[in-house]
């Protein structure tokens, strides 16, 4: 499903309307309707104790005199209260305010004393219509709608939102100064960047998308770069296997990885990538640990790595790597592997040689930040898999700063390093060298807890390694990630969950995933 920043909104809209003739007040009027059916559907009881619609002077607010005006034909006791004057209004608004007065609606303007008045309105109602700014916003609110917003959150009633809680970024998902706490948001045509990200999700409470007519090649032409996944755009690509198939039709996958007390972080990658299906994997680390992994890993394959005394790794050879890298589909490089100059040396041998699809995670992030300016250079473009805190060495900046912007921190990176993003994080972000982006709505804060990120890595490579082109290996990865995580939950709960848990879940959750279901994932 796309999701779309406001400027994408506003083209859509506009191209709708003036180069293919679909008038603006038919799809205010459709935008309304979409509001009051989901009040009947979803809030029956409390509405017909009375609704108060709370509209601003722009087009939000006319959106919401179109639901005042449905509602009050459904016999719903509707009043409006106006955050402006009358003559203030849009021209679309001020047309719908008109309509609702014809059939003896009820208005207040409330341009000065708000509290009292929308006190007042309140007392009784069973419902509040927050109308009063739409996708538009991008200062703080002050003043007036301030007042009204806060006595809105501060009155206990059901709030439903129109297209967006006043207050919200709708591109970013921050509160600008405050932003109304809604129940359910109905939202027009797609959902908004600032709807589907964290903070706004608690903001927006339920997202429902209200299809207003936007015209196909209006779509085509704005072209939205960014989707909200859902388990019907990544269930289909689960494989299925073919009877006359073997170990060598699933790929064979590279791991370097571990180092002294390290070792917890190659094992779950290693383990995590065979649970995905990869048919071989090898890894490659220090030949001090080898006791340790193939007592611990029974069915990975081992290749030995010189050190020197001090437990650094000897410098490889160009026969070296290229006899590590023989018959091997896709590489991970990283997890536990440590930060000290042999592992600088591999990546940048990495980032200058490997000719296969690879991702690079964990210790190998924070020593590829230590020298950015080389990824642009990689032959193959990497996939890297950073949480907020790893994003933030890549950038030089801090992760208050990635976190205000997720989408378009991880959409400018990809494009201008040349290489695939998975940033980490409630709502993980996938961004392309091409500018694509997605969203991935599946995980919880049970996920919160060692070796999860390592699990996430091995989950990818495995699928690289068994063919999968990177755009669907990191949709379905990421999206099965969490959706383990999210079945898991409902029957353990939260608390004490583990990365070995989603390990061990992953071969029900592709089945599930591919027939649709979830409530069978231990």
């Amino acid at each position: 499903m796309f999701v779309v920043t406001a400027t994408e909104m506003r083209e859509l809209d506009r191209l709708t309307i003036e180069k293919h003739g679909v008038p603006s007040l038919v799809l205010m009027e459709r935008a309304g309707q979409g509001v009051a059916d989901a009040i009947l559907d979803c809030f029956t009881r409390v509405a017909k104790k009375g609704v108060l619609v709370v509209a601003g002077k722009g087009n939000n607010g006319g959106d919401g005199l179109v639901v005042a005006r449905r509602l009050k034909k459904k016999r719903i006791p509707t009043e409006v209260v106006l955050l402006a004057k009358k003559k203030e209004l849009s021209v679309d608004a001020a047309v719908n305010l008109d309509r609702y007065l014809k059939e003896k609606g009820k208005v207040f303007e409330a341009t000065s004393g708000v509290l009292s008045l929308l006190t007042e309105r309140i007392q009784g109602k069973g419902l509040i219509v927050d109308a009063i700014l739409g996708t538009g916003l991008k200062q703080e609110v002050r003043g007036l709608y301030a007042e009204a917003i806060a006595l809105i959150n501060a009155s206990g009633l059901p709030v439903v939102a129109v297209d967006v809680p006043s207050g919200l970024d709708s591109d970013r998902g921050t509160p600008l100064g405050n932003a109304v706490q809604a129940d359910l948001t109905v939202t027009f045509g797609f959902p908004k960047l600032g709807e589907v990200l964290h903070p706004g999700l608690s903001y927006t409470g339920a997202l429902a998308v209200v299809d207003i007519g936007i015209d196909s090649d209006a779509i085509a032409e704005v072209r939205p770069q960014t989707d909200l996944l859902e388990e019907r755009d990544v269930g289909w690509l689960v494989p299925v296997r073919e009877p006359d198939t073997h170990k060598g039709s699933y790929g064979h996958l590279l791991v370097m990885a571990g180092s002294r007390g390290k070792t917890g972080a190659a094992i779950m990658a290693c383990r995590a990538a065979m649970r995905i299906g990869t048919g071989l994997v090898t890894l490659a680390a220090p030949r001090s640990l080898n006791d340790i992994f193939a007592s611990s890993m029974v069915e990975v394959m081992t290749e030995c790595l010189n050190e020197n005394a001090e437990e650094q790794l000897d410098p490889l050879s160009d026969e070296h790597w290229n006899h590590l890298l023989d018959k091997k589909t896709a590489l991970l490089f990283g997890p536990g592997i440590g930060t000290q100059e042999s592992a600088q040396s591999q990546l940048r041998w990495l980032l200058r040689r490997v000719e296969m699809p690879w991702v690079v995670d964990a210790d190998g992030l924070t020593v590829l930040s230590h020298e950015i300016e080389r990824l642009r250079s990689a032959r193959i473009p990497p996939v890297l898999t950073p949480h907020p805190g790893e994003m933030a060495r890549l950038m030089e900046t801090d992760t208050a700063t990635v976190n205000s912007d997720r989408v378009g921190v991880a959409r400018s990176f990809a494009q201008r390093h040349r290489c695939y993003m998975v940033l980490k994080g409630a709502r993980t972000v996938i961004a392309t060298p091409e500018g694509k982006a997605f969203i991935n709505p599946t995980g919880n804060p049970g996920m919160a807890s060692g070796g999860m990120g390592d699990v996430l890595a091995g989950i990818v490579a495995g699928l690289l390694a068994q063919r999968f082109e990177i755009e669907d290996a990191l949709k379905l990865g990421v999206f099965l990630h969490g959706f383990v995580a999210d079945c898991t939950a409902r029957i353990t709960g939260e608390i004490g969950m583990v990365a070995s848990d989603i390990i061990e879940a992953l071969p029900i959750g592709l089945k599930e995933l591919a027939a649709g279901r979830c409530d069978q994932v231990p």
